[in-house]
């Protein structure tokens, strides 16, 4: 059952954002490259969205259980993570160039976690996305992110296989941030573009993010 949601618009940056119940901010050491979301540690998970510096509309929803499968062909497929409930508030931070900017807005009251039927520490994120314009860059594309939350014990990600160009991305990306300094000035950089391609089974378009570097 719905507990509560709250809904939004989100300015972004150029990078995503970080959600999750954690507000120690940092960049990601790893990215997510060909899946819309990873985690960035236990407590909080990155988002990689189409748009580059402009609107996102944003619904959050609590669950006091899992809930259905949203209906409807206008959501990508659903991709799930567990993260480790560090605090009892919901965060929301942009990644911008070179720096990382709360994003909860100051009008909409904090969002706090149901107590935990079975004591359990771990919440399980559920993310469903949508673009009106699946081409990358600045501005109003029509992005809307669906994040629905409930108590559940820690299970595997669900989430669609990666390309060997995203995985080549995630490991240039990883070994770049570690190089002494670099995750602490933040000067790395990277853009999600996004492809259309034809479905496993031909049937009709996909989506994925494909990744490429910015030096």
């Amino acid at each position: 059952m719905l507990v509560r949601a709250s809904s939004f618009t989100v300015d972004l940056g150029e990078n995503g954002y970080l959600i999750g119940f954690t507000d120690d901010y940092e960049y990601p050491r790893e990215m997510p490259f060909g899946w819309r979301c990873g985690p960035a540690t236990d407590a909080g998970a990155v988002v990689l969205t189409t748009t580059d510096t402009g609107p996102l509309q944003l619904t959050v929803q609590v669950h006091n259980a899992p809930p259905a499968p949203e209906a409807g062909a206008e959501w990508e497929p659903a991709e799930e993570i567990s993260l480790w409930a560090d605090l009892p508030t919901l965060c929301l931070a942009t990644l911008e160039q070179g720096d990382i900017l709360d994003a909860w807005p100051e009008e909409e009251p904090p969002l706090h976690l149901p107590p935990s039927p079975d004591v359990t520490d771990w919440v399980r994120m559920r993310l469903y996305c949508h673009t009106d314009d699946p081409e990358p860059g600045i501005g109003d594309h029509g992005e809307r992110h669906l994040v629905q939350l409930w108590r559940a014990p820690r299970t595997p990600p669900a989430h669609p296989e990666i390309t060997e160009a995203d995985l080549r991305a995630r490991v240039d990306y990883a070994a770049d941030m570690a190089v002494p300094g670099m995750a602490e000035s933040c000067h790395a950089s990277f853009d999600i573009r996004p492809a259309r391609q034809p479905d496993d089974d031909g049937s009709g378009p996909g989506r994925r993010p494909v990744s490429r570097w910015l030096r």
